[in-house]
């Protein structure tokens, strides 16, 4: 089932991705080498119900936290816990929401101190990528030209997408229709009308595209130890041009003191 948006429903997907976006830059106010990822988890617990919101993936098919946190070599999923953050870390935070009856979802991947021009490339080119993918969110596209637009931009570099895992439709449900892969063909897949509202999200793997899931029964890692990156957007399809519902701009006010 792929549903149709109202513009009453795309202003409160709205709201709940703007609040996704505040609760990742709290997050980053405190991501530092040294910190536990638990701490970072209780941050963003905190600070949705604050907001009258709550987690979104707390308890979501029994996921036992508010964010997933995955380090280096994990891509995706990784369970907050004592781990602590280290100098040259990069560090996928992945958040959802859940606010007045509509899911905010969206990952930012942050340097954890002073990180090398390797990973820092490949954060900069996976972020890239998910601007590519978003300029083909628009109503008559399908979701393998949103696809093709991530892959055949990363694989230039030398880049590999994760196949096992892939963006979403949103709404009232975290996941829902249509599944929206990140490597694809033009004009192949579901097509794409105004009004749906979808998570657009490459992870990005240094090395091979191949991935393996931990005996937490959570955490995804690559299966060559080689870094992976992650950016998420919650987008709603329009004519002509995306919307873009989640931000990074608060994220990217935090980290711009950080650097001053």
């Amino acid at each position: 089932m792929i549903y149709i948006r109202s513009e009453e429903e795309i202003f409160l997907l709205r709201e709940s991705s703007l609040l996704v976006g505040k609760t990742l830059a709290e997050v980053a106010k405190h991501l530092k080498p040294g910190i536990k990822t638990i701490d970072l988890d209780r941050i963003a617990e905190a600070y949705i119900r604050d907001h009258h919101a709550v987690p979104g993936f707390k308890g979501y098919r029994g996921y036992p936290a508010t964010l997933c946190i995955s380090i280096n070599d994990q891509v995706v999923h990784g369970i907050p816990g004592d781990m602590l953050l280290k100098d040259g870390d990069i560090v996928s935070v992945d958040c959802g929401v859940l606010k007045d009856g509509y899911y905010g979802d969206s990952a930012y991947s942050f340097e954890v101190g002073k990180v090398d021009d390797e990973k820092k490339k490949l954060l900069d080119i996976t972020k890239e990528s998910l601007y590519k993918g978003i300029t083909m969110a628009i109503a008559g596209k399908r979701t393998g030209d949103i696809g093709f637009m991530i892959q055949n931009y990363v694989e230039k570099f030398g880049y590999s997408v994760v196949r096992d895992l892939v963006g979403h439709g949103i709404g009232e449900n975290m996941h829902e229709d249509p599944q929206v892969p990140n490597y694809g063909k033009r004009d192949f897949g579901v097509k794409l009308k105004e009004g749906m509202v979808i998570c657009i999200e490459p992870m990005i793997n240094a090395g091979l595209k191949e991935v393996k899931q931990e005996n937490d029964g959570w955490t995804i890692k690559t299966v060559d130890g080689k870094s992976s990156a992650h950016f998420e957007h919650q987008v709603v399809i329009r004519k002509g041009k995306a919307e873009i519902l989640s931000t990074f701009k608060y994220i990217e006010e935090v980290l711009n003191l950080q650097k001053n």
